[in-house]
């Protein structure tokens, strides 16, 4: 028999982050977001309730649950807001992720604690100014100085999530470190901790949207660290960088779900009380079917992104079907931002609204952690095609 009804364990857990995003984001969200600002203390909040330790075990400080509940998690505060979920969502599957599923036991026990309590953030340098959805187009370069038992990193990164706070501790950098029998690129992932010398961060980008979370463009000047701060099998970082992908994009899934709902939502209330001619616009067939439409479309990516994840958690094959996830949620967070903003008409062009902040922030679900078009190029060969 299949179910989608939620245990009672993740029913509590996700009320509980609902009336959180209800009554600690949701009014002080607005201002950080005009203002460009960083919200500490809604993130302390959340360390606090132990968001950022949800998947991982408990002798790594974590609560000992798992990726699916970091989801569930993701979309009640995507419901509030993009730019709060994007900071969970980085700090789990891209920072402290990597050093749990491929870190030595050393690593884990000197960055785990820390990152699974919120008490620091961590980040994955990814992408750079010339490569994003190419990873063999990467040109910051890592070489092994023997001698000293150091790496020297040399390079820039660009659009690095959760880079540059003041609670940031490490950034995982993916780096060329040789070149394979093939002629290909080596690519190998190296921790490299904030405040090393050489490693700098630039100032904040001006973004359309998540204009509360933090991104930077990051360079490295013959940055040391030692030989051990290599994250994984040397030759190994993308391969280990792809399956961090992979549980990212249910992750963004879930993301973009709220973002639809949270659109679902502010509808519902604005048309039940805005009037025109004489009548609450709830009572025109035109609104009534556009705001179903958008219940249509969150309804159903939630229920991609739960099968996505049901099968990463009973270890079958998700690959595709996390591709499926990421790429109709993030449509239906497209088009749901748009119809909403229709619906609040003026009062939806309004930055100080939420519908104003949705319709920002759902673009970038589009591109980041894999553009539409990979995820169409995933799922054509997943098919064998």
């Amino acid at each position: 028999m299949v179910d989608f009804r939620l245990d009672k364990e993740y029913e509590e857990l996700r009320d509980s982050v609902r009336q959180f995003a209800r009554e600690q984001v949701a009014p002080v969200i607005a201002e950080h977001y005009e203002k460009k600002t960083f919200p500490y203390e809604v993130i302390r909040q959340m360390g606090a309730m132990g968001l950022f330790g949800l998947p991982f075990p408990e002798e790594h400080g974590g609560m000992g649950g798992d990726y699916f509940a970091l989801c569930l998690v993701l979309e009640e505060l995507a419901r509030v807001d993009s730019s709060v979920a994007i900071t969970l969502e980085a700090a789990v599957s891209l920072g402290a992720m990597p050093i749990y599923r491929f870190g030595t036991d050393a690593q884990r026990t000197q960055w785990l604690p820390r990152l699974t309590s919120g008490e620091a953030l961590a980040a994955f340098g990814l992408t750079e100014p010339g490569a994003g959805s190419d990873a063999s187009g990467t040109l910051t370069r890592a070489v092994l100085d023997e001698s000293r038992g150091e790496w020297v990193i040399n390079g820039t990164k660009a659009f690095i999530t959760n880079s540059g706070t003041d609670i940031t501790c490490l950034v995982n950098v993916m780096a060329v470190t040789g070149t394979n029998p093939d002629g290909s690129k080596e690519l190998s992932t190296i921790i490299v901790p904030s405040g090393t010398p050489g490693f700098t961060v630039a100032p904040g980008y001006s973004k359309v949207g998540w204009c509360a979370s933090d991104t930077h463009e990051l360079s490295f000047d013959d940055v040391r660290v030692p030989a051990a701060n290599l994250l994984g099998e040397r030759g190994r970082g993308y391969a280990q960088f792809l399956r961090i992908l992979d549980e990212g994009r249910i992750a963004i899934a879930a993301l973009s779900v709220g973002l639809a709902q949270g659109c679902v939502d502010e509808s519902v209330t604005y048309a039940k009380n805005r009037t025109a001619f004489g009548h609450a616009i709830s009572d025109y067939q035109a609104v009534k079917f556009l705001i179903a439409d958008m219940d249509l479309r969150a309804h159903t990516a939630r229920l991609g992104y739960y099968d996505a994840a049901a099968r990463m958690l009973a270890g079958d094959d998700f690959k595709r079907y996390a591709a499926i996830a990421k790429l109709n949620a993030s449509n239906a967070a497209m088009e749901n931002s748009r119809w909403a903003t229709q619906v609040h008409g003026g009062y939806g062009f309004m930055n100080e609204s939420a519908v104003g902040r949705f319709y920002r922030d759902a673009k970038i679900l589009e591109v980041g952690e894999g553009t539409s078009e990979v995820q169409r190029m995933l799922i054509a060969r997943g098919l064998g095609l």
